[in-house]
């Protein structure tokens, strides 16, 4: 786990306030109200008794220190995106689903899709943090789920994306000693086998990166 707990609402104000191309959004906007949407989101969810789990960038603060983000993922059933009425829904698919919630943008991955539940399922676990005690996706579930996103970035050419989930699936193999040979499994009857080989690729890229990482420098 991250040595400090951070702050979930404070954490995506900041996420937004410091990056360059919201200048001209954060001319429209106050940052209180998106600090403030952040707060009620979760109230709502704990008030409604929404079956929910945090994925993405807030999951990843439980476990390593300095990812930012601007944004909440949540793992939702359709059932649970009916309890919350107050979503503005910008787009959407049958795995997928984009919302506003106030000034906070708020994506779900639905868990219609099997793939989907089982992480839900069978990796989640209740994590402190500074303001609130949440479920999140374990760090054996955020790693299942950037490798099952990442075919379909390479596809798009979506390089900037690919960058940072396969940083993120570096920090959390090293931080918290994954076994890769299990994530792989994991992924078994999910993707295409060949898809499934060049993944099985990615992650020996990654083994080696932090195998040197840990040499350098060392008596």
């Amino acid at each position: 786990m991250a040595a400090s707990s951070p702050h979930i609402a404070e954490t995506i104000a900041l996420g937004f306030a410091f990056d360059p191309k919201n200048n001209e959004r954060m001319r429209q906007m106050d940052l209180s109200d998106l600090f403030a949407s952040v707060g009620k989101l979760f109230d709502l969810l704990d008030e409604r008794k929404v079956d929910y789990v945090v994925a993405g960038g807030i999951a990843m603060l439980a476990y390593v220190e300095g990812r930012n983000t601007q944004d909440i993922d949540l793992l939702l059933s359709r059932e649970a995106v009916g309890q919350l009425p107050e979503l503005s829904i910008e787009d959407e698919n049958n795995d997928f689903l984009r919302a506003k919630f106030g000034q906070l943008q708020v994506d779900a991955l639905l868990t219609a899709k099997q793939f989907f539940s089982r992480i839900a399922q069978s990796h989640s676990t209740v994590q402190t943090f500074a303001d609130r005690k949440v479920r999140c996706t374990t760090p054996e579930g955020l790693v299942l789920l950037k490798l099952f996103a990442l075919p379909s970035l390479y596809r798009q050419g979506n390089f900037a994306k690919v960058r940072i989930y396969e940083g993120d699936i570096e920090a959390l193999v090293d931080t918290c000693g994954l076994d890769t040979k299990i994530l792989l499994k994991g992924l078994e009857g999910e993707v295409i086998d060949t898809d499934l080989k060049e993944i099985a690729n990615i992650l020996s890229d990654i083994e080696q990166r932090i195998t040197v990482k840990r040499s350098r420098f060392a008596e």
